[in-house]
């Protein structure tokens, strides 16, 4: 049984760091989406660039902003990169807003 058990502990704690890297990846999806969709409300506001990168840096630490404008909407394209276990998995999310605030 000893031996065994020895054989599949390192499969065990594999498929563990697997799961639990995959929540992680999914949290920051999560916070990724959230800080896009706050960043083109602030651009639909008519706040700059800048200011809605800070906004999205808030939520969503290290991404980065790219703003397109398809009037009459104005969008936020936040980047990022996973962390921990899989830092290798890119993250993309995009919101849109009406520009009314220019």
């Amino acid at each position: 049984m000893t031996a065994e058990f020895a054989v599949a502990l390192p499969a065990i704690a594999l498929v563990l760091a697997a799961c639990l890297g995959s929540v992680q990846l999914a949290a920051q999806q999560v916070r990724l989406t959230d800080a896009a969709a706050d960043a083109a409300r602030a651009l639909g506001r008519g706040e700059s660039a800048g200011e809605a990168a800070a906004i999205a840096d808030r939520v969503a630490g290290g991404a980065v902003l790219q703003v397109s404008v398809d009037e009459p909407f104005v969008c936020a394209t936040l980047t990022a990169s996973g962390s921990g276990v899989l830092a290798a998995v890119p993250l993309r999310a995009e919101s849109c807003a009406v520009s009314g605030g220019r």
